[in-house]
């Protein structure tokens, strides 16, 4: 259990059985935050939300990651929750997977065969399902430093504040050089059965120029790729809309925060 605000919901729900729960707060190795401009930032799998939008090097290297751990839940929740933990519970909402897919993070994972390392676009494999055998535990997020002229966004649409679970979410990240677009990276959230890394949006954006029609081009693809259902927070084609609209949306203020405003 990194921060139990899903795992003890899935008990007390019947959803899942078990005789043990081990509080992992308490490895110091899943609790650090390291960051170096050089090497990137490791994230313990366990470090609370509240931890990471607090910390002023993150703020300013990694404003994306501030985006997404600012909304799961409220205060109290930001004070248990962990990204780690969004991570392993595998939801299709979850807010923090589609910013980590776009900041190219890789999973280290340790297990009694030693530790191994997954890009984070991997470890989801169906609802509430993961890479993670049962004998494994997620240690660490690792985020490549950020790169120059870059910006990063999630951004997602809830229908009222009492219901905090997206009806879409959207992750992405852009390196701008001379007004073009050196790389991109876009994912979206709640409209596939697990999280979903769009390359074709970013690839399509990738040499072109910073212009509102290659930002729509994207946000198009991003529109086609996502496979949503119709639930009580959403159909199909209001989800579909949201992907294009928040897909554009997200990318102009990753653009603007690669251009100096990190606001």
């Amino acid at each position: 259990m990194a921060g139990g605000t899903d795992a003890l919901v899935h008990l007390r729900a019947g959803r899942s059985d078990t005789n043990v729960i081990v509080d992992i707060k308490k490895i110091p190795e899943l609790m650090e935050t390291k960051f170096d401009p050089l090497t990137g930032l490791t994230l313990g799998a366990a470090v609370p939300c509240h931890q990471i939008y607090e910390n002023t090097a993150v703020q300013s290297a990694f404003p994306g990651l501030i985006d997404s751990t600012s909304l799961i839940g409220g205060i109290q929740i930001q004070g248990r929750a962990s990204v780690g933990g969004n991570l392993c519970n595998a939801a299709p909402s979850a807010d923090a997977i589609p910013i980590l897919i776009a900041y190219e993070v890789t999973c280290l994972i340790a297990g009694p065969e030693g530790r191994r390392k997954v890009a984070v676009e991997d470890f989801c494999t169906r609802p509430g399902k993961n890479i993670l055998e049962e004998d494994e535990i997620l240690v660490s997020l690792h985020f490549p430093p950020p790169e120059k002229n870059s910006g990063a966004n999630y951004l997602r649409f809830i229908p009222r504040n009492e219901m905090d679970i997206a009806v879409v979410g959207v992750g992405v990240k852009v390196v701008i050089k001379n007004d073009t677009f050196k790389s991109a990276r876009v994912a979206l959230a709640s409209v596939a059965p697990t999280p979903l890394f769009v390359r074709e949006a970013g690839a399509i954006l990738t040499g072109q120029p910073v212009s509102d029609a290659s930002i729509n081009k994207a946000a198009q693809i991003a529109k086609a790729a996502a496979k949503p259902i119709t639930d009580m927070r959403g159909t199909t084609e209001y989800r579909k809309h949201l992907c294009e609209v928040l897909t554009r949306r997200s990318l102009q203020t990753a653009i603007a925060r690669a251009r100096g405003d990190q606001s």
